[in-house]
């Protein structure tokens, strides 16, 4: 039985333009907006192309009295230090910024603030080591929030941390920083704010006039020695990771990521595709330009936007600094708008198609921009929109999952409850898992026949018995097997859920011509085919058990269990499983949304941090890679049908309470008469990159026949080898083991995962956890940190 999975491939029904199209959500910044955001300016810009505008939340008369007042502080102490007055020995009080009036701030209620973004001032410096500097500082940005949020502003961007370095002796700013967003967020409690963050290294900051880290008293060069050091790529996330766990993950706070000109390596890219990005930042110099002087993107570029514009909340993307909006000087002059259809000659790709290197890319930001276009068009939002118009179609996964990504759901539990139609018509909307299952039955069929084995039905013909039929799709695919190789086949449905009994009774009499046997049972309890013929034994074999009990995690909905309990109809000698064997994957990942989500469920619930959750991995980060995007995924445990009869005949003395059992299980509480079904594993995982262990993407293949030489019938829902065993295979996504609380751990560590499926013979359930090691010597390891266990006990599946 396939996972739960919601009706998501219902949403198919929209044109081809629909169908594929993200919609680009396109807004204009200017680091010194000459202008207050008017009705007037916000129709110019709707008219050339762009969705919003950013507004500075305070003036430059507001700048001039807080440098004032600074100014003011510093000539009082150099006074006081200058003095030989015995009593002037202490500093007055840090001063307090008085409150705003109407010159002070751009921004009143209205109507137009729905598509304004609030910019934070960017000359403030949180993380200043001048308590003066980092207390006003802080000062400005509460004072900037809490006008913001009284004029109804949903969204604000605030300047990220000035120095990115938290393991540097000469900074602690950082902590500082994410103080002081963790404030934020408490005045503004409805805002959604944005940490503006370069996707690598220190932004070069342009000299801003009244900027206030020159007036730290203890200000150094500091920061352009360590520009031409060697780049820590992965610095600014480590950065922005340090901020949003001080803010306890928290829901309004986002990431806006400054695209730069050069692109990192695609691990750092995948990194930052799994955080939550509000906005995608680009300047002038994050551009190429093509033949026609136009402004264009590489290719990398090109396909990096297209990949986060396919996350289940695209981000917003934002044009910095590329000219002022059209028409606001003159507004009867005719400007190009942004319809997505320009000139070939305006989007054609520059003479490279990749990124420049460092070299290229510095040189080219300090270039004035030539160009041909004329400067009343927008050129970069042209381009933009044509983007848009081109982004490349979805794959059948995407629209299958389309809406879906990132969704937590419970596992199902298959034996205490009764599925609905709705459910199994999900299961049914995959083609290749079906496809494959009626391959397996025919290459058995086919062997069958082949090596002249004895059938267990008097006529002669291959008894086939679907355990868990359903609405009956494998019963379909049985037939059409038989009809395939010709072999004569006896079918029996086996089915516990009563209202799928009454469907396939109707499927019975007209679609399967009546030729299949029905059964209401619990396929444990069946005592197999029916032999009207033999009354001293009324119950046959079966040559053929199919079954689709498998869960994403393999075993999780309780397959190893219910194959126990029918093996017993199986022919002894000859029999197969359909599927004959499944294993379990796992690999650790970086999921902040998820665990946000779960986070904020575990107020309510008090299991939600142990539920291994049935989700459609997207918005992830694979920590163990040994390529990009190359997951390292490692096997966890195996299991096999049919069983040894050995084994079973220990599982059923135990489960009597005889010499071989009684109270002996693993588990307090059980007799072990379930015990060859529990598991462990421990597995190594090499994390090249620092990061964050969220929880453990779990994965399962099965074989559903093997035929030889002819070759393995095999599903897969690991992402490295999916495309090679069931490409396009939908009916299971991946299983979530969450972790209560984030681990960090540094380069170049060692993650081990233990994992177990235990059972007190009522009940299955897994238990977790995940050690983070670094080595200290060529034979010698240090365990960095360690996470609680996991356990999902408490919503274990019921036998």
């Amino acid at each position: 039985m396939a996972s739960s999975q919601p009706l998501a491939g219902e949403a198919d029904s929209s044109s081809p333009l629909e169908e594929f199209m993200p919609t680009f959500y396109i807004g204009h910044h200017e680091s010194k907006r000459p202008l207050p955001v008017t009705d007037f300016v916000l129709r110019q810009a709707q008219d050339a192309g762009y969705d919003m505008l950013t507004s500075p939340i305070t003036s430059p008369y507001f700048h001039s009295r807080v440098l004032t007042l600074v100014s003011a502080y510093l000539a009082e102490i150099s006074q006081l230090d200058s003095s030989n007055d015995p009593n002037s020995t202490r500093a007055p009080p840090t001063p307090i910024i008085p409150p705003l009036t109407p010159v002070d701030t751009p921004l009143t209620p209205g109507d137009t603030l729905s598509q304004l973004i609030a910019y934070c001032s960017p000359w403030i410096d949180l993380c200043s080591s001048d308590p003066l500097i980092s207390n006003i500082s802080r000062q400005v940005l509460n004072i900037e929030i809490a006008y913001a949020s009284f004029c109804g502003v949903g969204n604000i961007i605030i300047p990220g941390p000035r120095n990115y370095s938290s393991g540097s002796k000469d900074n602690n700013g950082i902590i500082q920083y994410a103080r002081a967003i963790q404030e934020a967020l408490t005045i503004g409690s409805y805002m959604q704010m944005a940490i503006h963050i370069p996707m690598y290294g220190q932004e070069e900051v342009k000299d801003m006039t009244g900027d206030l880290q020159p007036f730290a008293r203890n200000h150094s060069s500091s920061g352009k020695q360590k520009a031409s050091k060697e780049i820590d790529l992965f610095e600014t996330w480590d950065a922005w990771n340090f901020i949003r766990s001080v803010c306890k993950y928290n829901s309004r706070l986002s990431v806006a990521l400054g695209l730069p000109r050069q692109l990192p390596v695609e691990s750092l890219q995948s990194r930052w595709f799994a955080e939550p990005l509000r906005l995608l930042s680009f300047t002038p110099a994050t551009f190429l330009k093509n033949k026609g002087g136009h402004p264009v993107l590489s290719k990398a570029h090109q396909n990096l936007l297209s990949r986060y514009m396919r996350l289940k909340q695209p981000p917003w993307l934002l044009l910095s600094d590329v000219g002022p909006v059209p028409g606001l000087d003159d507004p009867i002059q005719l400007s190009a708008t942004a319809d997505g259809f320009p000139s070939p000659s305006t989007v054609a790709d520059a003479s490279r198609s990749v990124s420049p290197t460092p070299a290229e890319a510095a040189d080219a930001s300090k270039e004035p921009s030539k160009s041909k276009y004329k400067s009343k068009d927008p050129a970069h939002l042209i381009y933009m929109r044509y983007l848009q118009r081109n982004q490349p179609p979805r794959t059948a996964i995407e629209k299958f999952g389309s809406g879906y990504q990132d969704y937590l759901q419970a596992p199902l539990q298959p034996l205490t409850d009764n599925l609905e139609s709705v459910t199994y018509e999900v299961f049914e909307k995959d083609p290749v898992k079906y496809d494959w299952y009626e391959r397996a039955i025919a290459q058995a069929l086919s062997d069958w026949t082949r090596q002249s084995k004895p059938t267990s039905s008097p006529s002669g013909a291959v008894v086939i018995a679907v355990a868990g039929s359903g609405r009956g799709p494998l019963v379909t695919r049985a037939l059409r097997a038989s009809q395939m190789t010709g072999v004569d086949v006896e079918v029996w449905a086996v089915e516990k859920n009563p209202n799928a009994y009454v469907l396939l009774q109707r499927h019975n009499e007209m679609d399967w011509g009546g030729v299949v046997n029905v059964i209401k049972s619990d396929m444990r309890a069946w005592k197999g085919p029916l032999l009207s013929s033999k009354p001293e034994s009324p119950h046959g074999k079966v040559d053929i058990l199919v079954s689709e009990l498998l869960g994403s995690f393999g075993d999780n909905e309780l397959s190893p269990e219910c194959l126990d309990g029918v093996q017993h109809v199986l022919a002894p000698q000859f029999g197969i499983s359909i599927p004959s064997s499944y294993t379990a994957h796992l690999t650790p990942i970086l999921a902040p949304r998820l665990h946000a989500d779960i986070a904020h469920r575990a107020v309510t619930d008090t299991t939600a941090t142990e539920t291994p959750y049935v989700v459609m991995l997207h918005a992830i980060d694979y920590l163990a890679t040994s390529v990009p995007d190359h997951p390292r995924i490692q096997q966890a445990w195996e299991f096999v049908h049919p069983l040894p009869a050995s084994t079973l005949a220990v599982a059923e003395a135990r489960r009597g309470g005889g010499v071989s059992g009684g109270g002996g299980g693993s588990m307090s509480g059980g007799d072990g008469a379930n015990e060859h079904n529990t598991r462990y594993s421990r597995t190594k995982f090499v994390c090249r990159d620092r990061g964050v262990v969220n929880g453990l993407a779990g994965y399962f293949e099965a074989v559903l026949y093997d035929g030889g030489e002819q070759g393995k019938v095999e599903l897969s829902t690991r992402p490295d080898t999916i495309d090679a065993k069931s490409k396009d295979m939908i009916s299971w996504f991946p299983i979530f083991f969450p972790l209560e609380n984030p681990l960090y751990y540094p380069d170049d560590s060692e993650l081990e995962v233990s994992i177990w499926r235990q059972t007190d013979d009522r009940k299955v359930w897994y238990e977790w956890i995940v050690e983070a090691f670094v080595m200290i010597g060529p034979e010698k390891r240090m365990r960095l940190g360690m996470s609680e266990v996991g356990s999902s006990r408490k919503v274990g599946c019921l036998m």
